[in-house]
C-alpha cells in the first residue's frame, strides 16, 4: 500500500479525535462558559450539521481543483476551524467555530476515499479506503482518550489547539505524500458530478448507510447509561471502555476493507446481520460485566465491517462523478447519527427500558438490509440490459467497419 495512505490517515485521525472528544469535554467546557450540559450539548450538533452542509457543498464547489489541493485546502479548513475553537472568547462564537470545523470534515473522507482508491490496484480498493478510515477507528482509541485527558489537566482549549497541531502534520503529510498526478485537476466536472447523484442505486446505497449506521448510533449514543445502569461499571471505567469499541471499530474496519475487496455484497449483508444479531443480543449482554465489555467491542466489529463496502458501492454506483456522491456519502454518515441517536432516545423515553435503544437500533439494522436488498434487485434487473447493450454494441462495430472497407 502506498505512503500517501498514511497521509489521509493522519487527517482522519485529526477529524476523528475533534468530532467525538466533545462529548468527554462537555461538563468542562459548560462550566467555563458558564451554560448548562444541554447546552453545551449543541456545539456537537453544530459540528455534525457542518458535515451535512459541507460535504456536498465543498465537494461540488471543488469539483474542478485537483484533489491534492482540494485536500490540503480542506485540512487547512479544519485547523482553522479548531484554532478559533481554541480562542473562542464565549459560547456562541465556539458554537460557530464548531460549525466551521465540520464543514471540511466529509468533503475531507470524500475526496480522500476517490484518491485512496485511484492510489491502488482495483483489486485493493475497498482496502485503501480501509486503511485511510483506520485514521478515525485509532482516533477512538487513542486520540480522543489522550485528547479528554489533555483537556481535564490543561483546559479544553489545550485539546483544541493540539488539535490544530495535528491538523498542520496532516497538511504536511498530504504536501509530501500525495504523488504529483494528483496536482492537476480532474476531468470530472460539476455537472457529472451532479448528474451521478440522479441515478437511484446511489441513493439506495446513501439511504444504506443512514439505516446502517443509524443502528450503529442508536445503541452507542447511550451506551454509558447501559454500562453504568445494566452492567455495572463505574463512571470512572467507561473511558476504558469506550476505547475498547474503538479496537472493535479498527479490527471490524480492516476486516470489512479485506472481505469487501472478494466479494463487495456479500460483505455488506454479512456485516448489517451480524449487526442485527449483536444489537439484539444487548440485553442480555449487557446484564454482566464481562458481557457488557463483549458487547462493546462487537458493537465495533459489526458496525465497521459495513464502512468500507458502503464507501466503495456509493464510488462505484456514481462511477462519472465520485467525489460529490462520496461526500454526500459522509453526510449520509453524520444524519443517521442524529436520526439513531433521535430514535435511540425516543425508546428511552418510552419507558423500554436502559438497553431498548439497541433494540431501535436492530430495527434499523433490518430496515438497511432491506432498502440493500432493494438494491441488489435494482442492480440485477440492470445487467441484463447492459449486457444487451454491450452485445449490441459489439456487433454493430464490425459492420460498420467491414463497411468501410468494402468501401
Amino acid at each position: 500500500m502506498p505512503l500517501a495512505l498514511l497521509a489521509l490517515a493522519v487527517g482522519a485521525f485529526g477529524i476523528g479525535t475533534t468530532e467525538f472528544v466533545m462529548m468527554g469535554l462537555l461538563p468542562d467546557v459548560a462550566d467555563d462558559l458558564h451554560v448548562s450540559i444541554p447546552t453545551a450539548g449543541h456545539l456537537v450538533s453544530a459540528y455534525a450539521l457542518g458535515v451535512v452542509i459541507g460535504a456536498p457543498l465543498l465537494a461540488a464547489v471543488t469539483a474542478r481543483m485537483s484533489r491534492r489541493t482540494v485536500l490540503i485546502s480542506l485540512m487547512g479548513l479544519f485547523v482553522v476551524g479548531n484554532a478559533l475553537s481554541a480562542f473562542a472568547p464565549g459560547y456562541d462564537s465556539l458554537l460557530a467555530a464548531r460549525f466551521l470545523s465540520g464543514l471540511p470534515h466529509g468533503a475531507f473522507f470524500g475526496v480522500g476515499a476517490v484518491v485512496a482508491t485511484n492510489l491502488v490496484a482495483p483489486e485493493r480498493k475497498a482496502r485503501s479506503v480501509s486503511l485511510m478510515f483506520l485514521g478515525l477507528t485509532v482516533a477512538n482509541i487513542a486520540g480522543v482518550p489522550v485528547a479528554t485527558l489533555m483537556g481535564q489537566h490543561l483546559g479544553w482549549r489545550a485539546t483544541f489547539l493540539g488539535v490544530s497541531v495535528i491538523g498542520l502534520a496532516a497538511i504536511a503529510s498530504l504536501a509530501l505524500l500525495i504523488p504529483r498526478d494528483h496536482t492537476h485537476a480532474p476531468a470530472v466536472g460539476l455537472r457529472r458530478e451532479l448528474a451521478a447523484l440522479r441515478s437511484l442505486p446511489v441513493w439506495l446505497a446513501l439511504g444504506t448507510t443512514v439505516a446502517g449506521f443509524g443502528a450503529l448510533f442508536s445503541a452507542y449514543s447511550y451506551i454509558t447509561p447501559m454500562l453504568t445502569d445494566s452492567a455495572g461499571y463505574a463512571d470512572t471505567s467507561v473511558t476504558l471502555l469506550l476505547a475498547l469499541f474503538g479496537v472493535g471499530a479498527t479490527v471490524g474496519n480492516l476486516l470489512g476493507g479485506r472481505l469487501a475487496d472478494h466479494a463487495m455484497r456479500p460483505t455488506l449483508f454479512g456485516g448489517l446481520t451480524s449487526l442485527v444479531v449483536v444489537l439484539a443480543l444487548f440485553p442480555l449482554l449487557m446484564t454482566t460485566a464481562w458481557g457488557g465489555a463483549l458487547a462493546v467491542v462487537l458493537l465495533g466489529v459489526a458496525a465497521f465491517v459495513t464502512g468500507s463496502p458502503l464507501n466503495l458501492m456509493v464510488m462505484e454506483k456514481a462511477a462519472a462523478g465520485p467525489s460529490l456522491a462520496s461526500s454526500a456519502n459522509q453526510a449520509a454518515f453524520n444524519m443517521a447519527n442524529a436520526g439513531g441517536a433521535w430514535l435511540g432516545g425516543l425508546a428511552l423515553t418510552a419507558g423500554l427500558g436502559v438497553t431498548s435503544p439497541a433494540l431501535a437500533g436492530a430495527a434499523l439494522a433490518v430496515l438497511g438490509l432491506v432498502v440493500a436488498g432493494v438494491a441488489a434487485a435494482v442492480d440485477a434487473r440492470r445487467a441484463p440490459r447492459s449486457a444487451g447493450r454491450e452485445r449490441v454494441v459489439a456487433t454493430h462495430v464490425p459492420r460498420t467497419a467491414e463497411a468501410g472497407v468494402r468501401h
